[in-house]
């Protein structure tokens, strides 16, 4: 049996993303299905059946067929979804069907060389760490012994399924649509070539609030982007036709839409942080919920305000739906949210939904009658105003081990000027700093990155402690 070191097959944050045709490759494709088939039938969750969807990248239909035909080889029901479809629409599908557990072929955000197999549970939302586990354990035998993946025969046939109009219909009931659509604000999105196209487009049409959409058409390329992450860089079509026709309201999703972006009325791009915090806040005070909101280590100072200002609690995790997903469940919390712009809510899947998080965002313009910018600045009325940036980081591989070393054992009094009140390793390093600052340093989960995040009260403070962490980490 293969050493697990030596085998390409490394299950991150959410799921095993990789280059195609140099470690994703169809055989590797079948290693993972297999081994997902093989605790499934070993849980008894066999006879309820796998879902598997697909996106927009190279192969993505192709590869789904290869986990269609490892699935039906070992006697095993799968639905096929009968077109791209998006992450969150993918793991609505799972519940929808009482599936066992789902499969979704995408790299969400990664560049375009990249895809990724996505494991659902059968709750909806991304496989949590015993499930992930369970699955990494029975690959090195697979790997080692391809004679133990089994092929379907031509007379097992999946089940094609299309979710799309139920999903829209159960997004649609957690905002006035009529409302939005008789509001006339103008409203422009991008889809940024992926899996959402058109779903927000086909909701919002036919009322008086102008809809436009970039980038509605397929390419798995992503021309002008470096990757189909909805962050400042990669919007410069949005923000250019924003400027020129002035819409008050500019949303993105990510290449399988379980991530948003917001641009405001001024052409400002809204970090996640802030677009989170926004949400959090409409959701507690005009929509009234009550209940917890489950963050990652990487989320705001806002949120811990907001939330102590409305009484109820905010739980940290690790980076990773596989870690917020079941604690949302476990505390009925109203929502739960990571850095990257992954948001996901209370009566929904436990996980990301970049379409209903846009439709929240118009939710909150329209029923507060205030605009992007006018509805941050109402959160900061609250929490006080707090900046932040990621610096993505390439390092060499041989590296690593020092750098998580250097990080790892970091211990300053004070950063930036800052007092430091707490060193938190939950997930990476966190300096957490007076004013409500922090900096945090980890190693991404699905790409070669070492990620450095800073907040802080002002854009001055916020860049001297990334710089800060930045020499703390490469030692220098």
């Amino acid at each position: 049996m293969p050493e697990q070191d030596s085998i390409p097959i490394k299950f991150g944050t959410d799921g095993w993303r990789a280059p195609i045709a140099d470690e994703f490759t169809v055989s590797n494709v079948r290693v993972c299905a297999q081994a997902l088939c093989d605790l499934m039938i070993e849980s008894g969750t066999a006879s309820k059946g796998l879902m598997v969807a697909y996106d927009t990248r190279f192969g993505s239909e192709m590869f789904a067929r290869e986990v269609t035909d490892v699935a039906l080889g070992n006697g095993i029901p799968v639905k096929l979804t009968s077109a791209v479809t998006p992450t969150p629409a993918a793991s609505f599908a799972v519940t929808r069907e009482d599936a066992g557990a789902g499969v979704v072929i995408t790299a969400s955000h990664n560049p375009a060389k990249d895809n990724g197999f996505k494991v659902k549970s059968p709750a909806g939302g991304s496989a949590g760490p015993e499930m992930i586990s369970q699955i990494e354990a029975r690959i090195p035998a697979i790997y080692g012994d391809p004679s133990r993946i089994k092929s379907a025969s031509a007379s097992d046939i999946p089940t094609i399924i299309n979710h799309r109009d139920t999903y829209i219909e159960a997004i649609k009931s957690f905002v006035n649509v009529d409302a939005i659509k008789a509001a006339g604000v103008p409203i422009a999105i991008d889809s940024m070539y992926g899996a959402g196209a058109g779903y927000l487009s086909s909701i919002l049409q036919g009322g008086v609030s102008p809809i436009t959409e970039l980038h509605p058409e397929p390419n798995p390329a992503f021309p002008g982007m470096g990757q189909p992450e909805p962050i400042e860089q990669n919007l410069t079509d949005l923000i250019k036709i924003r400027a020129a026709a002035g819409f008050d309201v500019c949303v993105a999703t990510d290449g399988d839409a379980d991530r948003v972006g917001l641009v405001d009325e001024n052409g400002r791009y809204m970090s996640t942080l802030e677009t989170f915090s926004v949400i959090v806040h409409h959701l507690l005070s005009r929509k009234q919920w009550l209940g917890p909101v489950v963050t990652t280590v990487t989320q705001s100072t806002m949120i811990e305000r907001i939330c102590a200002h409305y009484g109820v609690e905010n739980p940290r995790t690790p980076v990773g739906f596989k870690y917020v997903g079941p604690l949302m469940i476990e505390m009925d919390a109203i929502a739960g949210g990571e850095e990257s712009g992954g948001f996901a809510y209370r009566g929904h899947v436990p996980e990301r939904d970049g379409i209903l998080s846009a439709l929240l965002i118009l939710d909150a313009v329209v029923s507060a009658d205030r605009l992007p910018s006018e509805l941050l600045r109402e959160v900061q009325e609250i929490t006080g105003p707090f900046v932040f940036d990621r610096l993505d980081l390439k390092f060499d591989p041989a590296r690593q081990e020092e750098i998580l070393s250097n990080v790892g054992s970091a211990s300053p009094t004070a950063l930036a000027g800052l007092k430091m009140d707490n060193i938190n390793r939950l997930d990476g390093t966190r300096f957490e700093l007076s004013e409500g600052a922090w900096a945090l340093a980890r190693f991404s989960g699905t790409e070669p990155l070492l990620r450095i995040y800073a907040e802080a009260p002002d854009e001055a403070t916020r860049d001297q402690l990334i710089s800060a962490v930045k020499s703390i980490a490469l030692g220098e």
